[in-house]
């Protein structure tokens, strides 16, 4: 009897690593470059409409973090720091299950991040940085926030540092430039 139930018990483990390596890799993790559609403070969410026209659902938690916009006057916990319906944002995410989110939300534009175009001369994912030449021929190093760093392994930064041209949308910081986020230019 003794065997049948060591028997068991392996197969009850078995099936529990199994249940949690599948829930572990749910978590899955990329960026939406969008326009705000709406927000919702009291669900906490943010609806941002991609180029492509989809919608997409972000929640938004305490551990989100907005760069490139500022809270202002009345309202602006509704705004979520700044981010408000007509933002140009590009948003960090997480999924567990069907939920998205929003780890960070960068806003893009006036007031926000500056943009520039370039082709990519080099990324060194060790230092965390890319080389950029731009049109007027000038050579710029961007230091990568983690979340570039990361997407920049994935579709993101994918194939950019052989031949492509990219638009790189930072901010500036303590005297350097820092990539929040890059993308292809097709």
């Amino acid at each position: 009897m003794n065997r049948y139930l060591g028997i068991a018990l392996s197969v009850a483990l078995g099936l529990l690593f199994c249940a949690f390596t599948a829930y572990g890799a749910e978590d899955v993790s990329g960026a939406v470059e969008g326009t705000v559609k709406k927000t919702d403070a009291a669900a906490k969410t943010v609806v941002v409409k991609s180029a492509d026209g989809t919608e997409h659902t972000f929640h938004v938690v305490d551990r989100t973090t907005v760069h490139g916009a500022e809270a202002s006057g009345k309202g602006a916990e509704e705004t979520f720091h700044g981010v408000k319906e007509g933002s140009h944002v590009v948003v960090h995410y997480s999924t567990k299950g069907t939920e998205d989110t929003a780890e960070e939300i960068d806003h893009v534009g006036k007031g926000g991040m500056k943009v520039t175009e370039g082709t990519v001369k080099g990324i060194d994912r060790g230092a965390k940085t890319i080389a950029v030449k731009t049109a007027d021929g000038t050579e710029e190093t961007f230091r990568l926030t983690d979340h570039a760093a990361k997407d920049a392994g994935k579709g993101i930064g994918e194939g950019a540092e052989k031949t492509g041209k990219v638009t790189v949308y930072y901010t500036e910081q303590g005297g350097e430039k820092v990539a929040h986020f890059f993308k292809k230019v097709f």
